[in-house]
């Protein structure tokens, strides 16, 4: 498809404030108040076309989910090239921060872990093209506008990819239930890449084997695991307190 709808005041602000191109945007009568004028605003900025509409229009447009009175149209969310992750460590001054995700089907945990990404400093997000998610709007809308700013990578084949990381000198610190440490004492101020398995089957047995350590998270009550944004938000936000210590940001 080579047309896609954003839904949302504050996910089409921050795809504009992002700079990403944008074909025209619908707005439903009446809904000009708070933050739809900057929308109104930063569409004017840019040039975007906006149209008023009435409010059965965005339901055509979208079927009936909760658009907030405001739909964009947009090309569809472009892959980056794995040379762009390193290139935004680069030029931050840091070691590479990746996180990996082996097969990760559940569109709300890939734009919940990308939204947490962006906030903890991650340099951007490595999928599988087969068995996961994809960059859908169902992503966009999770991520709360974070998939303008974090890229992501779609290989072919995990493994291999993790092989020829290795060769560029990244580390890869997987979660497994069996892992032979406490993710609180892995060392995270090196080049690393997270590991984080599918939400019913964990890693994969090649990614497994790829991974360099293998970190459990501590689990004292009934339920036996976490879910996968749950638990990469826990590792995002352990390594950005090692990368960060306290007094020293």
């Amino acid at each position: 498809m080579d047309r896609e709808f954003i839904t949302g005041k504050n996910p089409i602000i921050e795809a504009l404030r992002s700079g990403r191109p944008m074909n025209k945007i619908w707005i439903g009568e009446g809904s000009q108040k708070g933050q739809m004028q900057k929308v109104l605003e930063l569409a004017k900025e840019q040039g975007v076309l906006v149209q008023h509409v009435p409010k059965r229009k965005l339901d055509q447009l979208i079927g009936r989910e909760n658009h907030q009175g405001a739909v964009a149209s947009v090309a569809a969310y472009e892959y980056a090239e794995m040379d762009d992750l390193f290139q935004r460590a680069a030029e931050k001054g840091e070691e590479p921060f990746f996180i990996v995700l082996d097969e990760v089907e559940d569109p709300h945990n890939l734009g919940s872990i990308l939204r947490t990404a962006d906030a903890a400093g991650v340099h951007g997000v490595i999928i599988p093209k087969r068995r996961a998610v994809g960059l859908t709007q169902t992503v966009a809308k999770a991520s709360t506008g974070a998939i303008e700013y974090v890229p992501v990578v779609r290989v072919t084949n995990l493994a291999r990819t993790m092989e020829d990381l290795k060769k560029r000198g990244l580390w890869f610190i997987g979660t497994d239930a069996k892992g032979s440490e406490d993710y609180r004492g892995a060392a995270y101020d090196m080049p690393i890449a997270l590991v984080i398995g599918s939400e019913g089957k964990g890693l994969s047995r090649l990614v497994r084997e790829k991974c360099d350590f293998l970190v459990r998270i501590p689990m004292v009550g009934q339920v036996t695991s976490l879910n996968a944004s749950v638990a990469t938000s826990l590792l995002m936000y352990e390594a950005y307190r090692k990368r960060h210590p306290l007094g020293r940001e």
